[in-house]
């Protein structure tokens, strides 16, 4: 490494990692919305589709790209130091 080099650091207590050590564990997550195709209960009319369809490009235009592309799919990369990932493992939501 050189010196400009920048470490990652644990996500959780701010530590310095240093790669090739081993003590350190680097969490990729990928989190995408409902997958399954939504529920239909009655055939909806033409014109409910469209309104419908409306409705959603509405409120589409209210978000950046970004944003939109947030509420569908999201990948999400950390670093936690082997004592804050024992913790995070065992209780990945909070205690």
């Amino acid at each position: 490494m050189t010196d400009d080099t920048v470490l990652p650091l644990c996500a959780r207590c701010l530590k310095t990692l240093k790669p090739g050590s081993g003590n350190f564990f680097q969490i990729e997550i990928h989190a995408v919305a409902d997958p399954a195709s939504p529920e239909i209960t009655e055939s909806p009319s033409l014109e409910a589709i469209r309104q419908e369809i409306q409705s959603q490009l509405s409120q589409l235009e209210q978000l950046s790209p970004q944003e939109a592309m947030d509420q569908i799919r999201r990948r999400v990369t950390m670093h936690l130091c082997n004592p804050c990932f024992q913790d995070w493992i065992e209780h990945p939501a909070g205690k």
